[in-house]
Formats: C-alpha cells, structure tokens, sequence
C-alpha cells in the first residue's frame, strides 16, 4: 500500500490528518468516498454476476453433453487431436554457387536478396546462369 492510504486506513493517523481540515471539507470527501465505494460495490456485484452467469452457461452445455452421452474428458480429447503444430517448410536446396569477397565458396538458392558477389558479377555482364550448380 502507499504511504496515503496507509494513513486513510489508520483512525490516528487520519484523525491527525483531520485536525487539517474544516467539517465542511471533511464532509465532501466522504461524499466523495462513499461514491467511489457504490461505484466498487457495484463493479464487484456485476463481475460475480458475469461469472454467475457464465458457469450456468457452462452447466447446461455440461447437462446437453452428458445427455448425448459425451464425457468433458472425450471433448478434450478431441480438441487436443484437432489441435495439430504447424508443419515447418523444407528448406531449399541451393540453386547457385559463388566465392565470396574473402575467397570462400558459399551457395545461395535464389530466395531473398542477391549476394552481392553475384550481384557485382551480374553488374559487370555475367548471366545468373554462369553461378549454376
């Protein structure tokens, strides 16, 4: 809790603070802190409310299911069968060929952006074909 609300939540410590204030002002933020309290009650009243209302939903589609002879656990049993990984694609194999700028001879499959050996050489004249493996 902070520092305030621990001091709200102490009667010596808010009747300290009191001594601060006149009856009129006093009565304001009680005004104030009663409202905020209704608006919290009644926040709390309608959540309970949602939550009432959803496990009632959830009981009768219970009562549905059982009635057609189905278990929760034969649901969940085919939800986890229908639930599959998404299979990762095979990686392509390499099309092209080429020595880099530091002599080493690496590939290169034709997806994504041109090395730029090749790209320099493609520059210079030569085909996309003469890099073939």
């Amino acid at each position: 809790m902070s520092v305030m609300l621990q001091k709200l939540n102490n009667i010596r410590s808010l009747r300290a603070m009191a001594r601060d204030f006149s009856i009129d002002v006093l009565e304001e933020m009680l005004g104030k802190v009663r409202i905020v309290t209704e608006e919290k009650r009644n926040e709390e009243q309608f959540a309970a409310q949602q939550r009432a209302e959803q496990q009632e939903k959830i009981n009768t589609w219970l009562e549905l299911m059982q009635a057609d002879g189905i278990s929760p656990e034969e649901l969940a049993d085919m939800k986890a069968a229908l639930v599959t990984t998404p299979k990762k694609r095979a990686t392509r194999p390499a099309k092209y060929q080429f020595t880099d700028f530091n002599g080493e001879v690496k590939t290169w499959t034709g997806q994504g952006r041109t090395p730029k050996p090749i790209a320099q050489a493609m520059a210079e004249g030569k085909s996309l074909n003469d890099f073939l493996i």
